[in-house]
């Protein structure tokens, strides 16, 4: 039995394919971890959805940015009709309800005792312990499968505040919350993020820092896999790893099998556009 973690796969169903194919995954044993964003720009969304949660407990994820994006285009859009014609063919498929339940029960955290891994879409400030990422997270969870998400999501779009604080409570507390797992690149030593920025180490503004690089971050003693930063591309430490090589804009999708480190990737999809 082998735990595989694949980046950011955005749709890029084909690419998924010859990845699991190469890594010669086998369901019956074998694990899959994503760290979100499986939709969104490849073109094969639908797809994509339809294997991962096809794989039953043999898949974990956690949410990404664009995972969230089709969970509120699902609840403002109930007959269809998103600008977005990837996401709109999701919509209008005959399996959606199903689809979104289960897009909708997966965490924003993840924790592995067994290969001592954290896994979130984007990253952790510098605040928060392993128990609090999982507490936070576990807070917006329980908004997003409540009856009540689409408060949640009709609060997304605000203003809304960018430094943490402990105190801090309600909608914008938990729209915090999701911004730093989900879009979190850059924060200040106290918790303070930009997310206008997405953009390699040294284009952030001054006093800005990628989260992984302060000194007294709380999770520095436990292995963060994460994705969501193309510009940072592949990143493979003892306690750090990102897995977004940039699939679909052209770079690689990649599988690292967590018990003996060994990487494998496959060619992705050609894109024009730059990072974002």
């Amino acid at each position: 039995m082998a735990t595989y973690i694949v980046g950011d796969i955005q749709g890029c169903y084909d690419a998924l394919q010859r990845l699991l194919e190469k890594i010669q995954f086998d369901p019956a044993s074998d694990r899959l971890w994503c760290p979100g964003d499986l939709v969104n720009r490849g073109g094969q969304s639908l797809e994509t959805l339809r294997l991962l949660e096809s794989l039953g407990d043999r898949f974990t994820m956690t949410l990404g940015n664009h995972d969230i994006y089709l969970l509120k285009e699902d609840w403002k859009y109930p007959d269809g009709g998103s600008a977005s014609r990837e996401m709109d063919v999701i919509l209008h498929a005959h399996d959606r309800a199903r689809l979104m339940d289960w897009l909708r029960q997966q965490p924003l955290a993840f924790w592995s005792a067994d290969h001592n891994v954290l896994m979130v879409h984007a990253g952790v400030i510098p605040q928060w312990t392993l128990e609090q990422t999982l507490s936070c997270a576990g807070e917006v969870e329980t908004a997003l499968q409540s009856g009540n998400s689409g408060k949640f999501f009709s609060k997304m779009s605000k203003n809304w505040v960018r430094r943490w604080n402990d105190n801090r409570t309600g909608w914008k507390r938990r729209r915090l919350i999701c911004n730093i797992l989900t879009r979190l690149r850059f924060c200040d030593s106290n918790g303070k993020i930009v997310s206008s920025v997405s953009g390699p180490p040294g284009s952030q503004p001054y006093s800005y820092k990628p989260w992984f690089k302060h000194k007294h971050r709380q999770t520095r003693n436990v292995t963060v896999a994460f994705g969501h930063w193309a510009a940072l591309g592949l990143v493979l430490k003892k306690k750090l790893v990102c897995m977004d090589s940039g699939c679909v804009w052209g770079g690689r999708l990649s599988a690292l099998r967590l018990e003996d480190r060994q990487l494998f990737q496959v060619p992705g999809k050609f894109h024009r556009r730059p990072f974002v």
